[in-house]
């Protein structure tokens, strides 16, 4: 079992205050908007081993965890892991802070990632070219569970419901969106509506997503979130195009899944957020970064459907597991109390532990809130200590 290392990426909508607060450390003043935890190779967690045999780091010195599991895979990941996963590890974890909206996106099936992933690569785009889209050929399914008050958009609403919000605001240059959301049937006024503002002019788009904006500051009440979306990304098509979409609030401990196809935002709040070790994303808006119109449109659901709410489902053994329907990861959550028993958490699949509360230990390992460690299969590990842990692993 390691402690780990991770890295804190600065993205400009990150919170300049959440994760140095859960840290107990003084801010930068700079964004920090993720802390990643796990093997990804854009900023994979780092640790220190003793030498191993010939492989891994020597005494004192930090490898990081994709060297560690390269080294022996069945060792870390365990038989099972690897023969459903391949020799590596399936998920990343990671503490997320949004200061500000991030940008309203989707992601790919595995089909749809192997066969995009594939033909960029055949017709010899670079991998870090900006109009690239696949950056490699995973799906990337994401759970977010709030450690404080947490918004974001997920799924589209029904197209009536899409159309009256969008007509209390009065802007002509909406009308004919309303028109379509209330005359067709719901796949295609949801795929015609968000076609037509994905492909509108520019500049005639932005002067109607100024008019909107002015509205919505005027209204308030429901219409807020827009007004707040509209402040980050004044002009953007994403602002139409969220109004689309479910607003979801979610309280300390609850979650939210997003599958394939769902188009979503984060908004705003801290967050424990686990995903597939993926980097695909289609963006819909709200961003300067390339918007892929076409692929989008190949990728995206258009359905309308509730925003469900996860809570997690308590245990004799007082783990509180957060379901969802894919096997690239599984989250839960133990809170710990003062005098309680050991809990053994060993297991045949990697983990990987977060402190979000308290001063829990981990075998002889005491963590901090925003601390981690990994555990490889089959290690034994006891936790004991107050305070709030998430387990990460996977399922075989």
């Amino acid at each position: 079992m390691d402690r780990l290392s991770n890295t804190v990426r600065p993205y400009a909508w990150g919170s300049t205050t959440a994760i140095p607060e859960l840290l107990g450390v003084a801010p930068t003043g700079e964004p920090q908007a993720e802390m990643w935890m796990g093997a990804h190779p854009g900023a994979p967690s780092r640790l220190t081993r003793p030498a191993t045999g010939g492989t891994g780091a020597r005494e004192g010195q930090d490898s990081t965890l994709i060297d560690v599991i390269a080294a022996d895979p069945e060792r870390e990941l365990g038989p099972a892991a690897v023969r459903t996963f391949g020799p590596r590890l399936p998920f990343l974890l990671k503490l997320l802070a949004a200061g500000a909206p991030l940008s309203l996106q989707v992601h790919p099936d595995l089909a749809r990632a192997q066969q995009g992933y594939a033909d960029e690569e055949r017709r010899g785009i670079p991998i870090d070219a900006p109009r690239r889209t696949y950056k490699d050929a995973n799906h990337k399914p994401e759970l977010i569970c709030a450690l404080t008050p947490f918004d974001g958009l997920c799924g589209f609403r029904r197209p009536a419901e899409a159309a009256d919000a969008i007509a209390t605001l009065g802007v002509d240059s909406l009308k004919p969106y309303v028109d379509l959301l209330r005359a067709r049937p719901e796949e295609a006024a949801l795929r015609e509506v968000l076609t037509a503002i994905l492909t509108a002019d520019p500049a005639e788009m932005a002067r109607t997503v100024d008019e909107a904006a002015e509205a919505a500051e005027r209204l308030g009440g429901t219409h807020a979130p827009y007004a707040r979306i509209a402040h980050h990304y004044p002009g953007d098509p994403g602002v139409i195009a969220a109004m689309l979409l479910n607003y979801v609030q979610l309280q300390p401990g609850e979650a939210m899944f997003l599958g394939s196809g769902v188009p979503h935002a984060y908004l705003g709040g801290l967050g424990v957020e686990i995903m597939a070790n993926s980097d695909n994303v289609l963006r819909c808006g709200l961003t300067p970064k390339h918007v892929d119109v076409p692929e989008l449109l190949r990728v995206v659901r258009f359905e309308a459907t509730e925003p469900g709410i996860l809570r997690p489902e308590a245990s004799p053994t007082g783990e509180e597991v957060y379901e969802t329907p894919v096997d690239e990861f599984r989250l839960s959550r133990y809170v710990l109390a003062s005098g309680g028993s050991p809990v053994d958490l060993t297991a045949d699949t990697p983990q990987i532990l977060l402190c979000t509360a308290g001063a829990p230990r981990a075998g002889d390992i005491t963590l901090a809130p925003g601390e981690s460690v990994f555990v490889p299969a089959d290690e034994s590990v006891e936790v004991t200590g107050t305070g709030t842990l998430f387990r990460s692993t996977v399922v075989v």
